[in-house]
């Protein structure tokens, strides 16, 4: 497969994109319906109930392994992917609920593979860092700091070499950007014009270190060393994230161009829920997000005020998220676990399809 080809122009300064000083005047967001704006904040609860309702059943010891909880980045995940179309694909690290519902992925078979479950998204063998829905154009979920940002810029080559316009999103936290890989993916993306954005969930802290005593400078400057757009915003408003997303994947379709975008966003719990939450930072400062920043919070005030909804409808949207993620941990509860032999299942292709195998020899040894 020979790599794709395009006129590449002179390089030209890399300058930032930035939102609108007020998001809901960007024509993404003044286009939304009010179902639609009740819809982004409906995902947005369902992911909170859904995560708080995880972490009951990991601290019920139903879940074993990690669990890397996404309370407080709720808006980022929802905004970006609200605007995906049909060509368009996402790919995160391993804090990745979030962004599996907000693709459209069920609570379902989401809580049944944090359970180990054969009814699971990814059949109770992957958990709570390896969730897949490639019907959604949804390729995970990766355990490994940084290595989904080379897969998400594969991604953009295929649809650059398929021609189709569309976009892919890698996200990453801010204690990947500092891996080799992630550098390469960056080098590889702005040469060949490749229709990705890197997507910087910064929530402040590298696992417990400060993004202060672990990166050096502002982490989406980073892009101008390639020649590549950035841009920058606060990930607590979903209509922020949508105006700023808007334009670079707009770009990105249109003119095969990549980008690096840093959210700015906060997570209420520890790196995983096996971590302690405020040793390396004090709780003031968790409330003080809390009280002033909570993305659940700011959208649910601009629907009062905007007479969106009432504060009765807004209490049924939640009765019902939490409803659902109820129901979901029962489906959990209920489903079987996989059997012994389903251990050499989804292993090997040819394994799973006899009658279409070409090679000789053993697959599997005892």
């Amino acid at each position: 497969m020979s790599k794709p080809t395009s006129a590449k122009p002179a390089i030209a300064a890399s300058t930032p994109v930035l939102p609108p000083n007020d998001p809901h005047l960007a024509p993404v967001n003044l286009k939304l319906t009010r179902e639609e704006r009740i819809e982004l904040f409906r995902t947005m609860m369902r992911i909170r109930r859904f995560e708080e309702r995880s972490l009951r059943a990991y601290q019920a010891k139903k879940i074993g392994g990690f669990l890397h909880l996404y309370i407080g980045q709720e808006s980022v995940a929802v905004g970006c992917c609200s605007l995906m179309g049909k060509d368009d694909h996402v790919i995160t690290a391993y804090r990745d609920h979030g962004h599996a519902i907000a693709v459209g992925m069920g609570m379902n078979e989401l809580m049944a593979e944090l359970y180990g479950k054969a009814t699971g998204c990814s059949k109770g063998k992957g958990g709570s860092m390896h969730y897949f829905s490639p019907e959604r154009n949804y390729w995970g979920g990766h355990g490994i700091v940084g290595g989904q940002v080379p897969l998400g810029t594969g991604l953009a080559y295929a649809l650059k070499y398929k021609g189709l316009k569309g976009a892919a999103m890698a996200f990453m936290g801010d204690g990947a950007v500092n891996q080799g890989a992630v550098h390469e993916a960056y080098n590889l993306a702005a040469l060949w014009d490749l229709p990705v954005i890197f997507v910087i969930e910064n929530n402040g802290y590298s696992m417990g270190t400060s993004q202060e005593r672990s990166s050096a400078g502002e982490l989406p400057k980073r892009a101008a060393g390639y020649d590549m757009a950035w841009g920058q915003c606060d990930g607590s408003n979903v209509y922020e994230v949508r105006a700023m997303m808007d334009k670079f994947l707009t770009r990105a379709r249109e003119e095969s161009k990549p980008a690096v975008v840093e959210i700015d966003t906060y997570r209420y719990r520890g790196h995983s829920v096996a971590d302690p939450d405020n040793t390396y930072r004090a709780k003031a400062e968790i409330e003080e997000y809390r009280r002033t920043k909570d993305p659940i919070q700011v959208v649910q005030n601009m629907l009062i005020a905007d007479g969106v909804l009432t504060t009765a409808e807004l209490e049924k949207l939640d009765q019902d998220a939490r409803a659902e993620a109820e129901n979901a941990a029962a489906f959990a509860e209920a489903s079987p676990y996989p059997t012994v032999e389903d251990i050499q299942k989804d292993v090997y292709w040819e394994a799973d399809h006899p009658a279409q195998r070409t090679s000789k020899g053993r697959l599997f040894f005892d």
